[in-house]
């Protein structure tokens, strides 16, 4: 079960910076990329770290800059923003 006192904020900044220099590349294979570290770093289950993402990408904090229905741009990169 994931707490409600999380710190979304602190945990998109934490992201941010395990995956510097540049945010994840494609729709699916960005999201993964960032539940399996979520999974690692905090030691949330899949399904946990599955959940935190979508959380985030609805409030903000991860935003993916293609169209993930579109071939065409479905390998752009996500924006990891803490201060959303």
């Amino acid at each position: 079960m994931i707490s409600d006192d999380l710190d979304l904020r602190q945990l998109t900044a934490e992201l941010k910076h395990r995956l510097a220099p540049g945010e994840p590349v494609g729709y699916l294979r960005g999201k993964s990329l960032m539940r399996d570290l979520l999974v690692h770093m905090k030691d949330f289950s899949e399904y946990e770290a599955e959940e935190l993402i979508d959380t985030l990408e609805l409030r903000g904090f991860l935003r993916f800059l293609g169209d993930p229905t579109e071939r065409s741009v479905a390998d752009a990169h996500w924006e990891i923003s803490p201060h959303s």
